[in-house]
């Protein structure tokens, strides 16, 4: 980060005052209520920038190419209220991407990108005012739990769509209508994997029977075998293996 340290040289010494934080290159910044607004759309950009004003108040990254949201991507931007990263490409989520901003937070917008699902935990302490919609969403049972916490903006809810989904029937269609209708994707993923465990089950008792019934199979075979070994003998012979069975009986 550059930092800009302003000086003021007096007869009898040097006083430092504190640093100025300088504004990236790529970016334009403008002062806001004493703070810093950045604004960095479309200026293909593939990932965020590291060399942020400590004083920003509100950053605007829409309109590049930035496919991920890493772990403590804005850590050092205590005072961020506005986040705008719509009309990128992103299509990660971190767990960590908002920590040390997400409860100052009053407007995220992720708008118009590439997201298919997110970590729950990335949204856990996000009080703002969030924008999902135009993404591809997979409406599963996580972004069903995702959700449940978030305060999406009334605007664009309706636009939040499932471009997929569990139970395929319900692809295409605005996830709060879906939700709405009562239908619980956590409720299907659970006998989902109720039946997969039925089938485990179900797969490893086969065998065990299959095992059972080839080995008592194979033992008849041999006492066949014996038993008709034993009926081709002399009878003497016979008489003889009979009585030393009997012996070492």
């Amino acid at each position: 980060m550059k930092i800009l340290k302003v000086c003021v040289i007096t007869k009898k010494k040097l006083i430092d005052i504190q640093p100025v934080l300088t504004c990236p290159k790529i970016c334009h910044c403008a002062e806001k209520n004493g703070m810093t607004a950045v604004h960095c759309a479309s200026r293909n950009l593939e990932e965020i920038p590291t060399d942020l004003p400590g004083d920003t108040v509100s950053l605007f990254l829409d309109s590049n190419r930035i496919t991920k949201i890493p772990n403590n991507a804005f850590k050092d931007l205590g005072h961020l209220q506005e986040l705008d990263l719509s009309k990128n490409s992103i299509e990660i989520i971190d767990i960590g991407a908002f920590n040390g901003v997400a409860e100052g937070l009053r407007l995220l917008d992720l708008s118009n990108n590439h997201i298919q699902s997110a970590p729950k935990e990335a949204f856990s302490k996000i009080k703002a005012k969030i924008r999902l919609s135009n993404n591809p969403w997979h409406c599963e049972c996580a972004l069903q739990e995702a959700l449940r916490e978030l305060k999406l903006d009334p605007e664009t809810v309706n636009e939040i769509s499932c471009q997929t989904s569990v139970q395929e029937e319900y692809a295409g269609k605005p996830l709060i209508q879906v939700l709405d209708s009562g239908i619980n994707f956590c409720n299907f993923h659970h006998k989902t994997t109720d039946v997969a465990m039925f089938v485990t089950m179900f797969g490893w008792f086969t065998m065990v029977i299959s095992y059972v019934v080839y080995y008592v199979r194979h033992n008849q075979e041999d006492a066949r075998r014996h038993l008709e070994y034993l009926k081709s003998l002399p009878s003497t012979q016979l008489t003889k293996d009979c009585d030393t069975i009997n012996t070492v009986l």
